[in-house]
């Protein structure tokens, strides 16, 4: 500090120094501002001027004098003056110079006069005052100050109390006692404590005591005693009270003391008015902190304890000695435990409301430990009570209940009472969070918690609107956006309360469904996640929180082991009064219990579900929860061990949720929202779930084992759904599909669920996929694809249209912008385009009331074309323009947009249903047994049922006849054919037909019908034989490419074409009726504009049989391929389709006994490996044997009574190659007669052994197996039916009905490859001669032969020519696109005209009559024979028909017209001539016969030799592709063109009678062996032109593998 004494001033102390200390003195003396700063400077001005006298720097009357100056500028200048003195002599009586202590002495001496001796004698010591003079001996002094001190302290009055001074006890306590209701105030009667005091003497501190204990008796009079101590207080030290108190304390805390609440109180009361410090109090009570401390981990211990006990296995014989132990113990703990005067003393002052002394008690112990003890809760409740109760009175109390008020406490220091939300923020939440989970106390005070919570909910929400909307208005206002801030903070205290009080306290509370209702009242304001958050918290951490919630926690358990142990389904009711009552205080742990009972036992679910009809509406919600949590388990495995199936628990799981959620009403939106997220997640697994809920709560039920009856029942109205379509009879789903509806809507997840699951159905695939088994991929797909059928399903007939169109946007932006597969986008729309007809339909109705049907359909029509307009145009961005050159946007739409629902009316489904509806009517009639109330109940509901189906199906049927009316109209804009009818067909079935026919059942009937639908309309350019033929044909790749379900859908799809097919070969008259003159059986395709017409061109019912028999043939073939393979999925799903075709195919005999023997096989070979190949297999075949007796001989099938001569030549020439159908259709009839019984046993042996040789090669051969299914045999099976049909036409003539029947070797067909030795071939050729020479033969049969060969042989000669020179030019066709099929046709036509303008039909189309000319026969037949080795493009649609034969189609059709075609009459005058002139002649062309043939065999095979290597390149072009050709050259060297000749030789041979019989077997014999040389040495040509092939034709090869498996 510096010194405020500068040595200037000692120096010149006489000229100026010491007038400047006066004026220091002085300035600091008048500072008024700083009181004790001027007390500081003045002491240390004085102790500076004393310090220099003391060092000898200033004389001692210079300093006395100027002291003398200064010392009246303050009263206590004397006082500092004798402060500084005393300081000083401390100082200097430690020095060892003695000059500075006699300058010390004579400066006091000097200044005597201005202190006086009193004050000097007080502060210094007894030597200096000695030797000041001031006493006489420092000793004595010293003596006399302790006798004096210890007579004032120590020495104690001897008060003889009872004796001498009792009338003043007496009298203090009669003033304190007396009626203080008057007058009397405290400082009235503290003046008379006062005067008994000092009258008699009394002890003060007794006086305060007896005060105290008064106080005690007297605790009404708060207002008397309180002033009455604090003023008593001023007169003794502040410590006195709380020793007083504690003392008091003391004496109470002996094992046996109970201290008094009475004392209690008191020390509350005076805690709260300040009066004692509560540290001070707080030292003096018991137990200390340490052994509450202590206490609190014993009691924690001691829960965990009872847990293990209640958890562990107790054997009998354990359970008498542990009960015994536990009786010791409890007896041990009923001894009373000491008294804790801290928890007293909490409980007081929170009776008194001192909650700030209360608080801070609370927090120097464990947390709840206070309030665990139930006095303190309820004394801490009643606080909380007198808080809210204003609050409360406002909001809280329900509308008609009265309530009992509660009256605010009298103290005026007690917490404030909540009048807003705010305030509770204030305080109550305080209070409330430190009694924890012991509200449970006061149930009533829960309640009102509960109520403010609901009624703060309501609040907020008129706060968020009201902010939401003054927002947009006043961006300024930040008021009410404070306001919103203030609401989102009281909101999550609420949360909190919630958490830490609120669920804790419903644990402990018992069974209170009451309180648990209440709750949910306030919980069913709070979003789910939030709830979701609670239940969690509750669940998981809550119960380890507390000692007592661990216990309650365990016998919770406990008690639901015991339950769950007894629970049957006899016992629901009882088991679930149980449940209920358990469930109302700890839901969280009971269902975790139950849940994980049900996920091990499924056979709980039904009894489980049941049970739980005693929940509250809070207990549901916890129930939806625990399952989500069940469902997220990340520990459990969603797959079983063998990773192929999903996994019980589960599935068991899935089936809970649909069951429960249906029968109770719980919030879905969790659930849904778990749903959506595992698919954002991209695992379908939880898919399963959805599949449940949405099965049993909008009774929607997919299953793929649906009877024909139920799926014709599907195609009905919304009734006959529910009545007649699914397995179980769901009813009463209105309420809780409404539920579903609402949930979904609510939350937004309707869509959003659509299009997760369309997207994840390609995701299971390629994603989830992955290392998964693809069995197991398969099921994860079906359920994905099921889910997403089966949940918009549920939307469509729930959902009303303005719903359905603000939520699903047009087509082009859900395929386009969210990704989503055709098929699922167009499912997803078409009930919003029927939603928009109907009601568009019905405002047209209402503005116009005509009421003829004309009127409506007119109507009808406007509005689908409103509607439809704008998706017309939507779908073009949906495919390549191309597209649209074969089909139209239109046609498009509309294949996608209708549903069988349009298309037909299931009359017998209603039949059905109505019948046994009045069967039902009639057995409650004749129930004796039923109250006649219910009896009447019963018939108004089926009677009513009655009506609404009626009603439903006159509905459907206008609604069908308006379709097909619209239908009607727009079929002539359809299909454009730009390119060809084959290429329009490939983007129908590609596009539309396959797509939809595996998408649901229902879709797979709805694809056959449309396609029948499409040929009764007669709609132009469009083929329906092509069609069904490319149906038939390609299914090997499709089926391999299904999963499970899909197999079942094609299945169907297969067996509802093969049904239609089926009908129209059963009966001419049908045939004639519904195929016989529409453009769909057409077999010459002209260009655009020429459709229709000609009789001559549709195919004939006979052939029809013949192709119907080919397609059988096809499909035994495609399915024995897929039963060879082995591969898992091929058996399966070729399995399955057989399964669902088996009403129609197989018909034919031995097509079916292949096939069993095939399926015989799989049985064998699959029982040990694959148990559910065996399973489906068993099933096949004993259905299989079942259908036995139904099938027919080949011959039966197809082989009827030849028809008119005419019609057989056509027949022979054309075939249906035009419309890519099969050159040979009747090959299999020549096959037939070829062979005895005992040949066709041999054949199928061999067959047996080639089919696997053929299975080796393809495998061998990647390239070619991929190209298309059947291709490893197809091809070899053209060139056969080419060759032979010529041949096997002329037999059906002669044979007519004299020809054995004989078994079919189809199953031979294409299977005799080249491992078929030569002579067995030779022999099989003498066999068949024998057999056909023994039947006889007229003359004019032979007659007919000779002129139908001569025809045939004009025809070719034409023929011929023109087919070479168009080959050069067909080699370049696979390159070019439909446009160079123009110019081809240009070609042609050119042709035509240099040959007169002649009409040119397909070299193969079914039916086109020649006209006969008189050249010799042997010509017409050596000329048919070339065209037979060389021409013929097979357009057989086998497996090989794929966009490039497509493209290749229509020039092949123009190529090959070469012959004239005349109109019947002609032919018939002609045919009449041929006869006569024939017969003439017969004998002499006998003699011709044999030169002919020779010449013929030597012409055919040089001119074998001479085919170029780019014309058999071409052929093989138009067969269908390079790789369908290497098949049949590498396979088919047994059905060469050689075997053909031989053949159409025996015929002639059999025609010249059995007279010349055996000269002809001579040289036929010759023949046939030359006729195996010739072969063997074309086969060789034919392998090295493959070799040369496989060196070029690999790039074309691979383009055909594309294509072909963009085609399917």
């Amino acid at each position: 500090m510096a010194a405020l004494l500068p040595a200037e001033w000692i120096k010149n102390w006489e000229k100026g120094g010491k007038s400047e200390f006066v004026q220091l003195c002085r300035a600091i003396s008048e500072n008024k501002s700083h009181d004790s700063m001027g007390f500081r400077d003045i002491q240390q001005a004085l102790y500076e001027l004393a310090y220099h006298v003391v060092r000898g720097n200033l004389k001692h009357d210079q300093a006395s004098n100027v002291l003398g100056d200064v010392i009246e500028f303050r009263e206590d200048m004397p006082s500092i003056l004798a402060d500084v003195f005393c300081i000083l002599d401390i100082e200097t009586s430690c020095l060892e110079e003695k000059s500075k202590r006699d300058h010390f002495t004579q400066l006091v001496l000097a200044c005597l006069y201005l202190v006086s001796d009193t004050v000097l004698k007080e502060r210094l010591d007894p030597e200096t005052l000695e030797s000041l003079g001031l006493i006489k001996q420092s000793q004595q002094f010293n003596q006399k100050s302790v006798k004096i001190k210890t007579k004032l302290f120590y020495k104690q009055q001897k008060f003889n109390l009872l004796r001498e001074e009792n009338e003043g006890y007496a009298k203090l306590i009669a003033e304190l006692g007396q009626d203080l209701s008057g007058n009397i105030t405290s400082e009235l009667i503290l003046e008379n404590i006062k005067s008994l005091i000092g009258c008699f003497n009394l002890d003060p501190n007794r006086v305060l005591d007896i005060i105290l204990e008064v106080y005690e008796c007297r605790p009404e009079y708060d207002d008397f005693f309180v002033p009455l101590i604090e003023s008593y207080m001023y007169m003794c030290e502040p410590q006195t009270l709380c020793h007083i108190l504690g003392f008091k304390f003391k004496f109470y805390q002996d094992p046996s003391g109970e201290t008094p609440s009475s004392l209690y109180r008191v020390a509350a009361v005076l805690l709260q008015h300040n009066l004692i410090d509560l540290e001070d109090l707080y030292v003096h009570l018991l137990p200390g902190d340490n052994a509450i401390v202590e206490e609190h981990k014993r009691e924690i211990v001691e829960a965990k304890q009872i847990v293990r006990k209640l958890t562990m296995v107790v054997l009998s014989s354990e359970k008498t000695e542990e009960k015994e132990k536990e009786k010791e113990k409890e007896e041990e703990k009923t001894e009373k435990p000491p008294d804790n005067q801290k928890l007293g003393l909490l409980e007081a002052l929170l009776k008194i409301g001192d909650w700030q002394h209360a608080q801070s008690i609370m927090d120097q112990m464990p947390p709840f430990y206070a309030t665990s003890h139930k006095p303190i809760a309820v004394a801490l409740c009643q606080l909380v009570h007198v808080t809210v109760e204003p609050l409360y009175r406002r909001v809280g109390v329900p509308k008609g209940a009265k309530g009992s008020p509660i009256s605010s406490l009298p103290n005026k220091r007690a917490p404030k009472q909540a009048d807003s939300f705010e305030d509770l923020r204030k305080e109550v939440f305080n209070m409330l969070c430190y009694l924890g989970p012991h509200l449970s106390h006061d149930p009533i005070l829960f309640a009102k918690v509960v109520r403010l919570g609901k009624a703060f909910m309501k609040e907020v929400g008129t706060v968020k609107k009201f902010v939401s909307d003054r927002v947009v208005k006043f961006q300024s206002d930040g008021s009410k956006q404070e306001d919103k801030e203030k609401m989102e903070i009281l909101f999550s205290c609420l949360l909190s309360i919630t958490d830490q009080v609120l669920l804790p306290s419903l644990s402990l509370m018992d069974c209170n469904a009451c309180m648990s209702e209440e709750l949910w009242g306030m919980f069913k304001t709070f979003p789910y996640q939030y709830r979701y958050r609670l239940y969690g918290q509750w669940k998981n951490e809550t119960y380890n929180s507390h000692p007592l919630l661990v216990k309650v926690k365990a016998q919770t358990i406990d008690r639901a082991k015991y339950i769950m142990k007894r629970l049957t389904k006899e016992n629901v009711k009882p088991s679930g009064r149980q449940i209920g009552k358990l469930s109302h205080s700890n839901p969280t742990i009971l269902f975790d219990y139950i849940l994980s009972q049900i996920q091990k036992y499924d056979n709980l679910i039904t009894p489980v579900v049941d049970s739980l009809k005693y929940l509250t509406s809070l207990n549901y919600d916890v129930l939806a929860y625990c399952i989500i949590e069940a469902l997220a388990n990340p520990e459990k495995e969603r797959m079983k061990h063998d990773d192929t199936t999903i996994s019980s628990w589960l599935q068991s799981l899935a089936s809970f949720c649909g069951a429960v959620f249906r029968k109770y009403p719980i919030e879905l939106a969790g659930l849904l929202q778990y749903v959506a997220n595992q698919l954002k997640a991209g695992k379908s697994f939880d898919l399963l779930i959805l599949k449940e809920v949405v099965q049993k709560m909008a009774g929607i039920e997919i299953t793929e084992e649906m009877t024909m009856e139920q799926l014709e029942a599907m195609t009905g109205g919304e009734q006959l759904k529910a009545e007649g379509g699914y397995f179980g009879q769901i009813r009463n789903t209105k309420k809780s599909s409404q539920r579903l509806k609402d949930a979904l809507l609510d939350h937004d997840l309707a869509l959003p669920l659509c299009l997760l699951m369309a997207q994840q159905r390609n995701g299971v695939i390629f994603q989830e996929g992955g290392e998964k088994h693809l069995k197991l991929v398969g099921k994860l797909y079906d359920q994905c694809h099921d889910t997403l059928v089966q949940f918009g399903g549920f939307l469509a007939s729930n959902l009303s249209t303005e719903d359905y169109i603000k939520r699903v946007p047009s087509i082009d932006v859900l395929c386009n912008e969210f990704h989503t597969p055709h098929d699922a986008a167009f499912f997803l729309s078409r009930p919003m385009y029927a939603h928009h007809i109907s009601s568009k339909y019905d405002e047209l109705k209402k503005a116009e009331k005509g009421n003829k049907q004309q009127h409506k359909v007119h109507k009808y029509i406007t509005s689908c074309e409103l509607v439809m307009a704008p998706v017309h145009d939507a779908v073009i961005s949906l495919h390549l323009p191309k597209v649209w050159d074969d089909i139209s946007p239109q046609f498009y739409a509309t294949f996608w947009s209708l549903t069988m629902y349009d298309l037909a009316v299931p009359h017998s489904s209603y039949d059905r249903e109505v019948n046994k509806l009045k069967v039902q009517m009639k057995a409650i009639d004749d129930n004796q047994e039923m109250p006649p109330n219910k009896k009447k109940k019963e018939k108004e509901r089926c009677t009513a049922l009655q009506d609404k189906l009626l009603e439903e199906e006159k509905k459907q049927l206008e609604h069908v006849q308006r379709v097909l009316q619209r239908l009607k109209l727009e079929k002539d804009n359809w299909l454009l054919a730009k390119s060809t009818k084959n290429e329009t067909i490939t983007k129908f079935l590609q596009l539309c037909i396959f797509p939809r026919c595996i998408f649901s059942a229902i879709d797979a009937v709805y694809c056959a019908h449309f396609v029948e639908l499409v040929h009764q309309q007669k709609t132009p350019n469009f083929s329906t034989l092509l069609c069904y033929d490319r149906v038939f044909s390609d299914i090997i790749y499709t089926v391999a490419s299904c999963t499970e379900n899909e197999a079942s859908r094609y299945g169907r799809f297969l067996c509802c074409m093969l049904e239609t097919v089926t009908r129209w070969h059963s009966d001419r008259v049908i045939y004639e009726k519904e195929c016989g003159n529409y453009p769909g059986f057409l077999t010459i395709l002209r260009a655009t504009g020429f459709d229709g017409g000609n009789k001559a061109d549709q195919l004939d019912y006979e052939n029809f049989r013949h192709v119907v028999h080919k397609w059988h043939y096809k499909l035994t073939k495609a399915s024995v391929h897929c039963l060879e393979t082995g591969e898992y999925t091929h058996i399966r799903n070729i399995l399955i389709v057989l399964t669902k075709i088996l009403p129609w195919y197989p018909k034919v005999l031995n097509l079916g006994q292949a096939l069993e023997r095939r399926v015989h096989k799989i049985c064998q070979e699959e029982k040990e490996k694959r148990p559910d190949l065996y399973a489906l297999a068993m099933g096949y075949s004993g259905q299989l044997k079942s259908r036995k007796p139904f099938m027919i001989p080949e011959n039966e099938f197809h082989h009827k009574d030849p028809p008119a001569r005419n019609a057989v030549a056509a027949t022979v020439q054309n075939g249906p190659g035009g419309a890519g159908m099969p050159t040979s259709l009747t090959i299999n009839t020549v096959r037939l007669e070829e062979g005895t019984a005992e040949e066709t046993e041999k054949l199928k042996e061999k067959s047996q052994g080639v089919v696997k040789v053929i299975n080796k090669a393809v495998n061998a051969t990647p390239k070619v197996a991929t190209s298309n299914g059947n291709s490893a045999s197809n091809s070899k099976i053209v060139k056969e039916k080419e060759d032979k049909e010529k041949s096997g036409k002329e037999k059906d003539k002669e044979k007519k009905d004299k020809t054995p029947a004989a078994t079919p070797e189809m199953k031979a067909l294409g299977k005799d490859g080249k491992d078929k030795p030569k002579e067995e071939r030779a022999n099989k050729d003498d066999k068949a001669r024998e057999i056909k020479e023994k039947t006889p033969k007229s003359d004019k049969e032979k007659e007919k032969v000779k002129k139908e060969e001569k025809a045939s042989k004009e025809e070719k000669s034409k023929t011929v020519v023109t087919i070479i020179e168009s080959k050069s030019a067909s080699e370049k066709e696979r390159e070019k696109e439909p446009s160079r099929e123009r110019d081809v046709a240009k070609e042609m036509k050119s042709k035509e005209n240099a040959k007169g303008g002649e009409k040119v039909p397909v070299a193969g189309s079914l039916k086109s009559p020649v006209p006969r000319s008189e050249t010799s026969e042997s010509e017409r037949e050596q000329k048919r024979r070339k065209v037979d080795t060389h021409s013929s493009p097979s357009h057989s649609s086998t497996v090989k028909d794929n966009l490039n034969e497509l493209k290749d189609s229509s020039a092949k059709h123009y190529i090959n017209h070469t012959t004239p075609t005349l109109s019947k009459s002609k032919e018939r005058e002609v045919d009449k001539k041929d006869l006569d002139k024939s017969r003439e002649r017969s004998r002499e062309r006998e003699k011709k016969d044999d030169k002919d043939r020779k010449d013929r065999k030597r012409d055919h095979s040089n001119s074998d030799r001479e085919v170029p290597q780019d014309s058999t390149k071409r052929r093989k072009e138009e067969n269908g592709t390079t790789g369908s050709s290497k098949h049949s050259k590498s396979e088919s060297p047994s059905d060469s063109p050689r075997l053909n000749e031989k053949e159409k030789e025996k015929n002639k041979s059999k025609s010249s009678g059995k007279e010349k019989g055996d000269s002809i077997k001579a040289e036929k014999m010759e023949k046939s062996s030359s006729g195996s040389k010739k072969e063997s040495r074309h086969d060789k040509e034919k392998t090295e032109k493959k070799e040369k092939r496989d060196s070029t034709g690999g790039k074309e090869e691979k383009k055909h593998h594309k294509s072909s498996d963009k085609h399917r």
